[in-house]
């Protein structure tokens, strides 16, 4: 590790006046604030360009490739990096297939439908997805699956995650039907990263309010409180 790594790792250190969140462990603010760009770059190149789709699109995809350049100097994953350039291009040629620049967000309607799926279903399998990203951020594999009261916890926060992609799905849905471009991307940019800053605090709260008093906390799962393994 190098000084400036040494460094940050130091300034993102919980300590006693700043107890460790969920924005430390998983992140993700920044990521949404990165994939507001692309959208917003997309309206704003359809309209000057006389609401081309293909003006959009290059001026969009430009964006992406800006943004992921950009994290990739400040020492993003290239895998994370390349998979947020691939959901652009893949809402590029969306567009230009169809002609519609309504369809530019057809992807981002499909991924949070899908989204709030996925989290839902998680909490009913005993699997909450929360507690997974968080086990795989803490290299905890599976051990926090012997703490009934954290997985508990994991599920009642993992209900605030499903929520916000839910309302997403609502909100977008009757503009994408309306063929609302302007309206949509004002939408995508509202509920980007205030939602996932507004998501990781509540979630994050939900969770300490689940714990029992004296729990260890999320490093340490207390497995001699979980009879059943599965249980939530």
């Amino acid at each position: 590790m190098d000084t400036s790594e040494r460094e940050r790792s130091e300034r993102e250190r919980p300590t006693a006046d700043r107890p460790e969140s969920l924005a430390d462990l998983l992140g993700g603010r920044r990521g949404a604030v990165d994939a507001t760009v692309p959208p917003v770059a997309f309206t704003l190149g359809w309209l000057l360009t006389g609401r081309s789709v293909v003006g959009g699109v290059v001026v969009a995809v430009l964006a992406g490739s800006a943004v992921a350049l950009w994290r990739l100097r400040r020492g993003s994953r290239p895998r994370s990096v390349l998979v947020g350039l691939l959901a652009v291009c893949v809402a590029a040629l969306v567009a230009l297939y169809t002609g519609r620049a309504v369809d530019f967000f057809l992807v981002q309607l499909f991924s949070n439908t899908a989204s709030a799926l996925v989290w839902a279903v998680s909490i009913a399998v005993r699997w909450p997805l929360l507690g997974v990203l968080v086990g795989v951020a803490l290299r905890q594999r599976g051990r926090w699956r012997r703490d009934r009261a954290l997985v508990r916890a994991y599920a009642r926060g993992s209900w605030v995650w499903a929520a916000t992609y839910a309302l997403r799905v609502a909100v977008f849905l009757p503009l994408y039907l309306g063929d609302r471009v302007v309206e949509l991307t004002v939408a995508r940019a509202a509920l980007s990263w205030p939602l996932v800053a507004a998501a990781l605090t509540v979630s994050w709260l939900v969770i300490r309010r689940s714990l029992p008093a004296g729990h260890p906390g999320l490093r340490h799962p207390a497995p001699t409180r979980a009879a059943d393994p599965d249980g939530t």
